[in-house]
């Protein structure tokens, strides 16, 4: 483990940042939600990401040597050097776009954790065996409403279909793999992108086919998350997570 500390680290920081994004944007629905239940269900579902983001937080600070906190690596660093992938910062825009995105990420989370829950690193393991359970709720429940409005009324249709349209192009980003998580691939720790693309791809494609959606072909997919390369909105939304940490410096509980 000593030799790939310095790789998992940086890898660990990239999924960390999935999740801490995608669950800011999922609390963002809380008291906006169409119905009382997903009013709490939303909520729920982003506390799950943000507890999973803070687990891998503190253990790549534990890599890190401990230089940083959880906090510091959450909340302290500048837009280039968060590396979460493009999917996760778009605007909620509307229902179907969140659950879209939502679906999206944990259809792609879910045999992510599955292959890390038996790997030989401990700690890791057990991040991914409290998670799977987590997001094998996340896909269900996402699932259900891409389907309802997908195959639902004329308006909920076109909003699915104008959703696919719009963030099918970032999903390529999910597959990505650089040098460091190259290593921990090969090390063992992490998926490659063989192992999880077609899981992805078989619930996806069942969930479109009873959504009545069809999956588009990209031609040019959408990246730059990963390298630091982020949308204008991210600005925004990094604006707002920060607020607190930036105008209390140092603050406790």
């Amino acid at each position: 483990m000593t030799e790939h500390k310095d790789h998992l680290k940086v890898a660990l920081l990239q999924v960390a940042d999935d999740h801490l994004i995608l669950g800011h944007r999922l609390s963002e629905w809380c008291g906006h939600a169409p119905m009382l239940e997903e009013d709490l269900s939303m909520p729920n579902m982003a506390l799950d990401l943000i507890g999973q983001a803070r687990h891998l937080y503190t253990y790549a600070a534990e890599l890190e040597g401990l230089q940083r906190s959880e906090d510091d690596l959450a909340y302290l660093r500048t837009d280039r050097e968060y590396t979460n992938c493009l999917l996760v910062e778009r605007g909620n825009i509307d229902f179907a776009h969140t659950m879209l995105k939502q679906l999206y990420f944990a259809a792609y989370m879910k045999p992510f954790w599955q292959f890390v829950e038996g790997c030989s690193d401990n700690t890791l393991s057990a991040i991914a065996g409290k998670a799977v359970k987590e997001i094998s709720y996340h896909i269900r429940h996402a699932g259900e409403w891409v389907i309802r409005l997908g195959d639902g009324t004329d308006e909920s249709a076109e909003r699915m279909h104008l959703a696919v349209e719009t963030l099918h192009p970032y999903t390529e980003e999910l597959f990505w793999i650089d040098e460091h998580r190259k290593i921990c691939i090969d090390a063992g720790l992490l998926p490659a992108a063989d192992v999880v693309r077609p899981q992805w791809d078989a619930t996806i494609s069942a969930v479109f086919e009873q959504a009545k959606l069809a999956i588009p072909e990209v031609t040019y997919p959408l990246l730059g998350g990963r390298e630091g390369k982020h949308t204008e909105a991210f600005g925004y939304l990094l604006a707002e997570l920060q607020y607190m940490q930036r105008a209390y410096p140092g603050a406790q509980w």
